[in-house]
């Protein structure tokens, strides 16, 4: 199976790197880099050209990934209901035994 683009282990630290350094606090991206300049204007030709860079670096699920997810929150669904459903009717048989000793006694 062909490796996807950027999914190599240094092209990964790269982006982590990208990502921590823009998500970081205002000070401490201030106290680690120069002051910045003040950013100049983008040209509406200039964003649509960084839309399509940032669109082309998206990475879609596979046919094969996308049915077992799904297989997967089936059975999970499946589970889940049955759990709330022995649920429910055990705390509605408990209740029911609570009101006849209530009326019986």
């Amino acid at each position: 199976m062909a490796r996807k683009p950027g999914s190599s282990p240094s092209a990964i630290k790269n982006r982590a790197a990208k990502t921590a350094a823009a998500m970081a606090p205002a000070g401490a991206a201030a106290s680690v880099a120069a002051p910045a300049a003040p950013k100049k204007r983008t040209t509406p030709v200039q964003f649509f050209r960084e839309v399509r860079a940032e669109a082309r670096k998206i990475t879609w699920t596979s046919r094969k990934e996308t049915w077992i997810t799904s297989v997967m929150v089936f059975i999970m669904v499946v589970l889940a209901s049955l759990f709330f459903m022995a649920v429910d009717g055990g705390l509605g048989l408990a209740i029911n035994q609570l009101l006849k000793l209530a009326t019986s006694g």
